[in-house]
This record gives C-alpha cells, structure tokens and sequence, in this order.
C-alpha cells in the first residue's frame, strides 16, 4: 500500500519504498533555471528568495514542491503519519541534490532542526535527524545531533502568516554548553522536511553562527511554492 496515495503498489514495486512509482512520478521537481546561492526558480538575473537568506548562509537546495504533486503527501506520511523508512528515499533525493563548488568541499557536518521534547515524544522520532542520516551515509559527513537545542515549544508554522512565523521562532534555538567548540569555523548544513518562508532554519543558523560557525548551508525535501513561482 503507497503512504502517499493509499492504492496497492505495484508487483514489481519493493517494501522498502513505500511510495509507489506514480506517486513518485507526480513529485513537481523545482524547475531550471534556479539561482545558484538559494537553489529557487527564477526568470530573470534577480532572486527574490535569496532575500529571505542572511548573508552567512550560503546556499539552499530543496527536491520539489510540496504546495502541488505528491511531494506534499510523501512528507505527511513521514511527518505526521508514522510511516518513518519513507525517509529513506526522501534523504537519497536530497543527497543527489546539487551544490556550488565550495559548498560540497567545505561541508562539515548535518544538523536536523530540532523537534520540542514533548512532539517528538509523541511523534517517537524527529524526521528531520531521520532525513539528515540518510544523507550523511551519501556525504560521508556527521550528524551532529546534540550542539542545537529548541529553547521553547513553538506553534506549527503551517498556517502563520510570514511575520506570524518570524515571531514563533525568535529565540526559540539556542546551542547547547560546549557545542560551540565544534562549531567554531566550520560550514554545517541544516537539514529540515519542508521551507517556506525560511524562519525556522533561520532562527537555527542565526544561534549557529553566534556560536561560532563560519557559514551555514541548508537542505529540504520540499519547498512550499508561492503564487508567483514558475511551476
């Protein structure tokens, strides 16, 4: 049974998926050209998504859509359905993602966007450090799961207007006594499922980069498409 469409996959489709091949036909691929810095579609030589960026974060690399396709019901199955192994195929996609030069040089670790204690509780998992494994088996780099911590629960961010979500997440990460030893002067890449507006990574790599880390990066499953967007 596919975690995305509900209908029986097919004979020659394996358990280890648990998406079926249409649904992952369906997945809208962001389209080229795309900037090189924030990874977004554009049209012309300006980038209005790298304005959402602070200048110490490099680039952005996200696989598709989730505002239309399957994208966004592949992430629900990860996120709110349990369905934990979807991660797999969901982290190889990010992997394969594309990333200047210096970027893939300089890389030195993955840091998941941490989940409040009592979600991931509930949740039994966080699928942002799920996705971050999967790609560091790619990379070859760590996962440093214990140098970010989220300060104070937040509301879900899914149905905040873009000042809404800025004032959820202010202050709401920190990094933990002695994390900063290994962030000072290294290039880290934060790994979450969906952006949007960019808040909550941003509020992450603002309390990296005053702990110390040189520049950060950042990778998603999805993007959330906005009007505007070239599909």
């Amino acid at each position: 049974m596919c975690v995305a469409c509900d209908q029986l996959t097919g004979a020659g489709e394996g358990e280890r998926d648990l998406v079926c091949a249409r649904c992952w036909s369906r997945v809208r691929l962001l389209p080229h050209p795309r900037c090189e810095r924030c990874g977004h579609p554009k049209t012309d030589e300006t980038c209005a998504w790298c304005g959402l960026l602070p200048q110490f974060v490099r680039a952005c690399r996200s696989v598709c859509w989730v505002s239309d396709g399957s994208g966004g019901a592949i992430v629900h199955a990860l996120k709110y359905g349990g369905w934990r192994k979807v991660a797999e195929p969901m982290g190889e996609r990010m992997a394969r993602t594309d990333w200047p030069a210096d970027v893939m040089v300089e890389r030195a670790a993955l840091i998941p966007v941490p989940l409040a204690r009592d979600r991931r509780r509930e949740r039994g998992y966080n699928q942002s450090e799920l996705l971050a494994r999967v790609i560091a088996r790619s990379w070859s780099v760590p996962v440093w799961t214990d140098v970010l911590e989220r300060r104070r629960k937040t509301r879900t961010q899914t149905r905040l207007t873009p000042g809404e979500r800025l004032a959820n997440v202010a202050g709401a990460f920190s990094v933990a006594a002695g994390g900063g030893s290994r962030l000072r002067g290294a290039h880290v890449v934060l790994v979450d499922d969906v952006v949007t507006t960019a808040a909550t990574l941003n509020s992450c790599a603002g309390a990296l980069y005053d702990a110390g880390a040189r520049i950060i990066s950042y990778v998603t499953f999805g993007r959330a498409r906005s009007g505007s967007d070239a599909v």
